[in-house]
């Protein structure tokens, strides 16, 4: 995720310390936004994603805790998201060819331990405790990753082990920061495997890449990549080319995912233009920085070729803003999802800061922005930038989510592309003392074996009905659910959920002793 800019987004390097993790539900001091908040539940949908971006790249809390300081903190992270109602974590594994996990082909991340290639003391595997964080909270675990990246600053110096001391050639430097060479075949094939290291190592949901794929232009400034355009591009145009080796990364991504996990989503978070109108018929009605030509990311191609699962655009302007404008580029995405999945990603300092639109009265834009994502019939989501905004509750976003807009429990949607079949029941339903307990369904076919359940709640004098998302007492990737006291006489429906989060058709109910 970019720290800054063309538009001047929003920087944040968030202090552990200063983090006050307190519960949410307990401030009444928020009366300032009550035109935005306190409203009762309008039905909120069933099925939606609901991430949120935690990035390590220029987070120096890290490196300051021990690594159970750490797992605490992670925890107390994904405790506040969960109540806000998050659904996903986007968190970054791979800041800058390096690693918040054990690995034979790239360094420790200098963000997690201070020093480049010094592993944590003492050792742990960060991205394995997020996997196992999340899941115990019901939600998903996606792997973010940037591609080119290798240093963020000057001068930095990489540790003996980093591939760049193996293969200099292959590296050149912008901007005073060193990144691979996109055109040359042999750092594609590397990232490649960089992705099947972690999914065959990790069971990850999605693999997640935001929008650094050449680097955000430097006026004046021309990326040296001349030794490679001569060496592999042909006859093609320099820009041409350049779009070809980023389509060529994500075409060569999603063929390896398919081939050894193809239940592993693969998704993008571009920059918010493709292109402006007024370069191509296609583009939006905007006149800001544009994928196709600045980044030479070409992402309306990757949706039609299918070779991502689900596009989330970084639309982090406001809704009326005259070069970018939120809510035309939410429309204009809408249009364009090309049988994807398409999310929103969402700036919370500008959705809080920002007024609403005339003429509606409330203090922020977040009402508007959620209410306009779930009206357009294919966008099934929405993602916060960053994380650690919801988890620190600016400006009461955190409660705003939970008292409203994600107050029920909301199942990530389905990929039909990638599985279209339900899975069977659970078996053997039965309470155990103050617990439910269940058997996943039998089956040999990968694609149909549970991955999560969802846990239906209804009271005594309630008519069943598990399309009803205020029902969902919750989701567990475990086969069995504690009970609370006030169970009592309510029914339980338990509904299994296979890796593409393909529902079973009815559930299996139980009456509660």
């Amino acid at each position: 995720m970019k720290i800054k800019d063309y538009f001047g987004n929003f920087a944040i390097n968030t202090n552990h310390n200063n983090i006050k993790m307190k519960k949410l539900f307990i401030s009444a001091a928020i009366s300032l936004f009550c035109t935005s908040f306190i409203f009762a539940n309008e039905g909120n949908p069933k099925r939606e994603f609901r991430g949120a971006w935690l990035h390590t790249v220029h987070q120096g809390q890290y490196a300051k805790m021990t690594t159970e300081e750490t797992q605490t903190y992670l925890c107390e992270q994904l405790d506040l998201l969960q109540e806000a109602g998050c659904n996903a974590v986007v968190f970054q594994v791979r800041p800058s060819a390096d690693a918040f996990y054990p690995s034979e082909l790239e360094p420790w991340s200098r963000f997690l331990t201070g020093t480049a290639g010094k592993a944590p003391y003492p050792v742990w595997d960060p991205l394995q405790f997020m996997i196992d964080a999340c899941h115990d909270r019901g939600m998903e675990l996606h792997a973010w990753l940037n591609p080119y990246r290798v240093t963020t600053s000057k001068g930095e110096k990489l540790p003996a082990n980093h591939i760049y001391h193996k293969h200099p050639e292959r590296f050149v430097t912008y901007d005073n920061k060193l990144y691979f060479d996109p055109g040359i075949p042999e750092n594609r094939e590397f990232i490649i495997s960089v992705v099947k290291d972690i999914i065959t190592r990790y069971d990850v949901d999605a693999v997640h890449m935001d929008d650094y794929f050449y680097p955000y232009p430097i006026p004046g400034q021309e990326f040296p990549d001349s030794k490679s355009f001569k060496q592999y591009g042909g006859t093609m145009k320099r820009d041409d080319w350049r779009r070809k080796n980023v389509d060529m990364l994500i075409e060569g991504l999603h063929k390896m995912i398919v081939a050894e996990k193809p239940w592993v989503r693969l998704g993008i978070s571009p920059f918010g233009i493709w292109r402006n109108k007024e370069n191509d018929p296609r583009g939006s009605e905007t006149r800001g920085l544009q994928n196709y030509d600045a980044l030479y990311a070409d992402v309306l191609l990757w949706t039609e070729k299918g070779w991502v699962d689900y596009m989330l655009p970084q639309l982090y302007w406001e809704l009326e803003k005259k070069v970018a404008s939120s809510e035309i580029l939410a429309h204009w995405w809408n249009d364009n999802a090309n049988g994807r999945h398409m999310y929103i990603g969402q700036d919370v300092k500008i959705t809080m800061d920002k007024p609403d639109v005339a003429p509606s009265t409330d203090v922020n834009q977040l009402d508007h922005k959620i209410r306009l994502s779930r009206e357009l019939p294919d966008i099934q989501g929405n993602c916060w930038w960053p994380g650690y905004m919801i988890t620190s509750n600016y400006k009461g976003i955190a409660e705003a989510l939970a008292e409203k807009l994600q107050s029920t429990v909301a199942i990530v949607p389905s990929y039909p592309w990638i599985d279209n079949i339900a899975p069977d029941e659970v078996a053997a339903l039965r309470q155990n003392g103050d617990e439910l307990v269940w058997k996943a369904p039998a089956t040999d076919d990968v694609m149909q074996m549970a991955r999560a359940y969802v846990v239906y709640r209804f009271e005594a004098e309630e008519t069943p009905d598990i399309n009803n998302a205020e029902a969902i007492a919750g989701i567990t990737y475990e086969p069995s659910f504690e009970l609370a006291d006030n169970d009592r006489g309510c029914t339980f429906i338990i509904t299994v959920l296979d890796r593409a989060n393909n529902e079973s058709a009815k559930g299996v109910a139980i009456i509660i002793k």
